[in-house]
């Protein structure tokens, strides 16, 4: 669950704090290393809440500290 305030994350926000293109964080999606969820109607839009991209983070040994967004 999200903190109150706390937004989801969307996928060039990810792109942007891993210093990677979207294509790639759409690559770690697919692959189902990255979990997310879809809002809107139709194919929708994909969101990634901010707990399960520290999970992502941590499991892979990246800091925090060195990201382009607040966790």
């Amino acid at each position: 669950m999200e903190a109150p305030g706390a937004s989801p994350l969307r996928v060039k926000d990810i792109a942007a704090a891993l210093r990677m293109s979207k294509g790639g964080v759409y690559a770690e999606i697919k692959a189902g290393r990255l979990a997310h969820y879809r809002v809107g109607t139709g194919r929708g839009t994909i969101r990634v809440s901010r707990a399960v991209f520290a999970q992502y983070l941590a499991d892979r040994g990246i800091p925090t500290a060195e990201l382009a967004v607040t966790l």
